[in-house]
C-alpha cells in the first residue's frame, strides 16, 4: 500500500498532518513577511551605491541579514527566542502574547498568520485529497499568504515569490495538474496584459497610477495556474472584494480616500478561491446570465 493510499484510508490523519504542516509553514511565512522586504531594501541600497560609485553602508556590509540570520529575537530587549517559545500558536498562548523577558506585547498577527495558513492548508488538502494537486495547491496557498501580507504592509509584491510561482504554474501545466499548457500560457499572457492595459489607460486618462507592476505579475501567475478561463472570475471577485473593503474602510473607519489600497491581497484571495472552485463559479455565472444549460 502506497503512502497516498494509506492517507486516503485515514482522512483524519491526513488532515491533521496538513494542519501541523500549515502551522509550521505559517511560522516560516512570518519570517519571510518580516525579513524579505528588508532584504530587498538593503539590496536596492547596495545596488544604488554601486551605481553611484560609492561604498555601501559599513554596518549593512558586515551584518548578515537573511531568512536564517540573525536568529529570531525580541525587537524590544533582544532576547533570543527559545525553541519552546517558537511553537506556532501554542507558544503565543502560553506566553499570553508577551515576551518572556521584557513582557513586550507580541503582535497578534504572528499567530493569526500561522492559524490562517493551517486552515487554508487543511482546506486545500480536503478539497483535493492526497496527491500532487494538494501539494502544489498548498505551495501556491503559502505563497499567496506571504504576498498578501507583504503587499498590505509595503504595497510590494516581490518578484522573488511571484516569478518562481509563475514558472511553477507553467511547469505543472505540462503534466495537466490544474490546466493544460495552452490554457496556462494564454492565461499568463492575458493576465499580465489585461492589467497592463488597464494601468496605462487609467494613467493616460487621469495622470495617476492605479496599481503596480507587481499586480500584473500576480495575475499572470494566477492565469498560469488556473488557465485563461480563471481570469474572469479572479478579476470579478477581486474587484468586488476590493470595492467592498475599500468602501467599508472609508465609511466605517474613516480612512482617507487618497490613501492607496493594495490590490494584491484581493487578487490573491480571488485566485485561491478560483483555483479550488473556479468551475463552479463560472457555471453559476453562466446560469445567472442565462447562458448555461
Amino acid at each position: 500500500m502506497t503512502t497516498i493510499e494509506l492517507l486516503q484510508e485515514q482522512p483524519q490523519v491526513y488532515l491533521s498532518l496538513a494542519a501541523v504542516l500549515g502551522l509550521i509553514v505559517g511560522s516560516f511565512l512570518n519570517v519571510v513577511i518580516l525579513r524579505l522586504p528588508v532584504m530587498m531594501e538593503r539590496q536596492w541600497r547596495k545596488q544604488c551605491a554601486e551605481f553611484e560609485g560609492r561604498e555601501p553602508a559599513e554596518a549593512e556590509e558586515e551584518e548578515r541579514f537573511d531568512l536564517s540570520r540573525p536568529a529570531s529575537h525580541c525587537p524590544g530587549c533582544g532576547h533570543k527566542i527559545r525553541f519552546w517559545e517558537n511553537i506556532p500558536v501554542l507558544s503565543y498562548l502560553l506566553l499570553r502574547g508577551r515576551c518572556s523577558e521584557c513582557k513586550m506585547r507580541i503582535p497578534l498577527r504572528y499567530p493569526a498568520v500561522e492559524a490562517l495558513t493551517a486552515v487554508l492548508t487543511v482546506a486545500v488538502a480536503w478539497h483535493y485529497g492526497p496527491g500532487t494537486q494538494a501539494l502544489a495547491a498548498a505551495i501556491l496557498t503559502w505563497a499567496l499568504v506571504a504576498l498578501s501580507v507583504i503587499d498590505a504592509d509595503h504595497q510590494l509584491l516581490p518578484d522573488n515569490i511571484t516569478l518562481p510561482l509563475l514558472w511553477l504554474g507553467l511547469a505543472l501545466s505540462l503534466f495537466g495538474v490544474f490546466t493544460n499548457s495552452h490554457d496556462a500560457i494564454v492565461g499568463a499572457v492575458a493576465g499580465y496584459m489585461s492589467l497592463w492595459l488597464v494601468f496605462h489607460s487609467f494613467r493616460l486618462l487621469t495622470g495617476k497610477e492605479g496599481m503596480g507592476y507587481g499586480d500584473f505579475k500576480l495575475l499572470a501567475l494566477l492565469g498560469a495556474w488556473t488557465g485563461w478561463q480563471g481570469l474572469f472570475p479572479i478579476v470579478l471577485t477581486s474587484s468586488l472584494l476590493g470595492a467592498l473593503v475599500g468602501v467599508s474602510m472609508v465609511a466605517i473607519l474613516g480612512r482617507d480616500r487618497q490613501i492607496p489600497i493594495p490590490f494584491g491581497p484581493y487578487l490573491a484571495m480571488a485566485g485561491w478561491i478560483t483555483l479550488l472552485w473556479g468551475q463552479q463559479i463560472r457555471d453559476a455565472y453562466l446560469h445567472w446570465a442565462g447562458l448555461g444549460n
